[in-house]
């Protein structure tokens, strides 16, 4: 039988779940495995979250013990500033999202800068650049908590390899001892086995992919069989015939 939540234990890199469904997550804490929580204002869109801090306060109510990130969600600096202070206020164990940028394109360095010197845990989203990663370096306070999350599956999705720029970053970022790499935007089960390999600290996983799980290290006969069968039975089930 396959084992793979002994696999699970050996990894180095710790899997946060991504995601804005609260029964799911709630489901996913009490399994254990799971070392942290991810959202954005667009899972919550697509989980029909209507009420932000209602949903993030239920949340918090029983997980209390890992981290969570929760997104500002203005444009202009000033008021995410004011955001951000707000949503530090929910926990200890809550990290800031604040993405790399604002829809002009401006950099996000000075609130960055400020945040990190007052000693809020930070997550910083939406990089896909090393240039962005050495920026942030510079803004944040060395003692604070900063989560780096690069959108790797993103910068897959333009044919580049993600991996050289992963490991690239874990260079970089090993100069800052509470700073640590994010592999983001996770398109397949293998990222999880690239970012532990390229020494990703944390990867960002979506409920549909935590799903197959099951399926790590499965023989490979075994796998194929199961696949044969599938389509055996699906092509039963609508009735086929040809001759």
């Amino acid at each position: 039988m396959n084992n793979y939540k002994e696999f699970l234990r050996k990894l180095k890199i710790k899997i946060f779940a991504d995601g804005a469904n609260i029964d799911e997550m709630l489901k996913l804490y009490k399994e254990g495995y799971i070392k942290g929580f991810t959202t954005n204002p667009s899972l919550m869109k697509k989980d029909g979250v209507s009420d932000y801090v209602k949903f993030a306060k239920e949340l918090l109510e029983v997980i209390k013990d890992l981290p969570i990130s929760f997104e500002v969600f203005s444009d202009d600096f000033y008021t995410m500033e004011k955001e951000a202070r707000l949503i530090h206020s929910w926990g200890s164990n809550v990290y800031v999202k604040i993405p790399i940028t604002n829809t002009n394109g401006e950099f996000s360095y000075d609130l960055i800068k400020k945040l990190s010197a007052d000693g809020i845990s930070l997550n910083i989203t939406a990089i896909l650049t090393i240039g962005q990663v050495k920026k942030i370096l510079s803004a944040l306070e060395p003692s604070s908590r900063t989560i780096i999350s690069i959108f790797a599956g993103r910068i897959a999705d333009t044919g580049r390899d993600p991996v050289p720029y992963m490991i690239e970053a874990k260079k970089i970022i090993k100069e800052n001892s509470n700073a640590e790499l994010l592999w983001a935007s996770s398109r397949e089960l293998l990222n999880l086995i690239q970012a532990e390999n390229c020494g990703c600290d944390i990867i960002t996983i979506t409920n549909d992919i935590l799903k197959k799980l099951h399926l790590l290290n499965k023989d490979l006969n075994e796998l194929s069989l199961d696949t044969v069968k599938m389509f055996y039975n699906d092509a039963k089930s609508l009735g086929y015939n040809i001759i």
